[in-house]
């Protein structure tokens, strides 16, 4: 609906300047062009009224993304065996749950 008023006003503007500049152009007198400078600005508040109610622009927030924790990790000792099944030694290992 307000584009159609923006629309419309702007062709009443324009064809009201084509009918205006039909009569001869007198430099005695003043008040055609006052009356065609306050003609103007009223046109151009109705259309700049018009035009600046529309509606903002529709912004779409990004979807929320799941972030998994970070896996649980610590050292620990673990037995080193020989052949036998003996344990000779520890070595640290890291473990993840």
């Amino acid at each position: 609906m307000r584009k159609t008023i923006a629309t419309l006003s702007a062709a009443l503007a324009l064809s009201a300047a084509a009918l205006a500049s039909v009569a001869p152009a007198r430099a005695d007198s003043a008040g055609p062009a006052i009356a065609a400078g306050i003609g103007g600005f009223a046109l151009g508040a109705i259309t700049g009224g018009a035009l600046a109610n529309s509606a903002p622009p529709v912004v779409y927030a990004p979807a929320p993304v799941y972030v998994a924790p970070p896996p649980v990790c610590w050292v620990e000792r673990r037995p080193i065996f020989d052949e036998y099944g003996v344990v000779i030694g520890s070595r640290p290992r890291r473990i993840c749950e």
